[in-house]
């Protein structure tokens, strides 16, 4: 990482698209996370910042003015929103959640996909197959339920003989109901629900993306291809984890149609707490592949992967083309390391936030105690841009970049 004190300002606007991964929730919850952490951030690190509302239309978000090393910089955030996709796609019934996991399973271990991830990291796929032993769980424990009760239908009522057994019957089918929609009910605190319908939303497509998200995948290329055309200095699109594999679809359609004006700003992505081996893995993710391979090869942009080994949700410093066996003979990006978790938090913070494992796949949009060469509030809101902030940054040497997917094509 460069010393920001021995380079001038080179950003005084910036325009940052953030793209959420599948999150169900409004976008004001980026916002108020970005201004908690933020002003926590500022106050550990010794700068300012500050958050005001937008000004016009276009997509939800922010205004962020920063005064770091002596340089005023200003940025407006924007939330690339697929939220309401992802709502549609989790409207399912208990038996279609059902049936999404026997799919889902078929999908990942018919293909190998599900062995050759855990070569890789086995955290994201524990999680992975979390949801899948919790809903098999969640049955068992309702068809427990229900048997309880036939059995004390049974006892209860033996001179009623056949007509017993109807009623213990319904009395079963009741009860195996009721507990399942009492889980289902409290998926807030279980997230069987969330995580099965996560999973299911590529595989369903073996990894293609389904034409509701294609088209609004679209409508992002354009968005950013329009900021490409403002006067600003750097135009920064940050993805989060699914949000991750979407902006390389994204990035590779606006730059392989020539929509990056020359003289005009700089270009840059980072992603973070990336799971895009789950995706790439699946043989039909062609498109993903081929535009993983093109844009690790483009030397119109900056690329800039931040995990962390302590996010057991996502595939730490697994470099993302690499695995995926599409690197090029050309490749540059990504630039794959660390957030060191470990190190930049304060053994108190870790030892509080080590087992939260949703509250950890978010660190890297909050404030560390103790910033390494990872701050996200210096990257977006600070005066120096991507390419400069990490120029001659070696990646982590323990990083995974040998290709590990059995499926590789990038054509249908």
């Amino acid at each position: 990482m460069v010393d920001t004190d021995s380079h001038t300002q080179e950003v005084r606007r910036r325009r940052v698209f953030y793209i959420p991964g599948y999150d169900p929730i409004h976008p004001r919850r980026y916002r108020e996370l970005y201004r908690k952490e933020a002003a926590a951030q500022a106050a550990i690190s010794g700068y300012d910042i500050t958050l005001s509302p937008k000004t016009g239309g276009g997509a939800y978000g922010w205004q962020v003015d920063s005064v770091q090393d002596g340089a005023t910089t200003h940025a407006e955030v924007e939330v690339l929103v697929w939220s309401d996709i992802v709502r549609g796609s989790m409207s399912n019934t208990i038996a279609a959640t059902y049936l999404q996991l026997l799919r889902t399973s078929w999908e990942y271990i018919v293909t190998g996909a599900l062995r050759r991830l855990m070569r890789l990291r086995k955290g994201p796929v524990i999680a992975a197959l979390y949801p899948v032993g919790a809903l098999i769980l969640q049955l068992v424990l309702a068809l427990a339920a229900g048997g309880a009760g036939f059995a004390l239908i049974g006892l209860s009522a033996p001179w009623i003989g056949w007509g017993a057994t109807l009623i213990g019957a319904l009395v079963w089918g009741a009860l195996t109901v009721a507990v399942l929609r009492w889980f289902k009910a409290r998926d807030g605190k279980f997230y069987a629900y969330y995580l099965m319908h996560d999973y299911a939303y590529s595989a369903q497509s073996r990894g293609a993306n389904p034409p509701p998200l294609e088209q609004r995948m679209a409508q992002f290329a354009d968005t950013v291809a329009q900021a490409l055309t403002q006067d600003v200095d750097e135009v920064l699109v940050v993805g989060h984890s699914s949000g991750a594999h979407l902006a390389v679809s994204i990035l590779a359609d606006v730059l392989r149609a020539g929509r990056m004006p020359k003289g005009g700003p700089r270009l840059a992505f980072l992603s973070l707490g990336q799971v895009v081996p789950m995706v790439s893995f699946l043989r039909g993710a062609w498109r993903l592949r081929a535009d993983l391979a093109w844009l690790s090869a483009c030397g119109d942009l900056t690329w800039v992967d931040v995990t962390a080994p302590g996010d057991g949700c996502a595939f730490a410093l697994c470099d993302p083309v690499a695995v995926s066996g599409v690197a090029p003979d050309d490749k540059r990006w990504p630039l794959v390391f660390s957030a060191q978790f470990t190190k930049s938090l304060t053994p108190e913070t870790w030892a509080g936030l080590r087992w939260r494992f949703f509250r950890l796949h978010f660190q890297y949009l909050c404030a560390f105690d103790r910033p390494l060469d990872y701050d996200y509030f210096r990257i977006t809101a600070g005066p120096l841009s991507l390419a400069t902030r990490y120029a001659g940054r070696p990646p982590s040497a323990s990083r995974i970049d040998v290709a590990a997917s059995k499926f590789t094509s990038v054509r249908p």
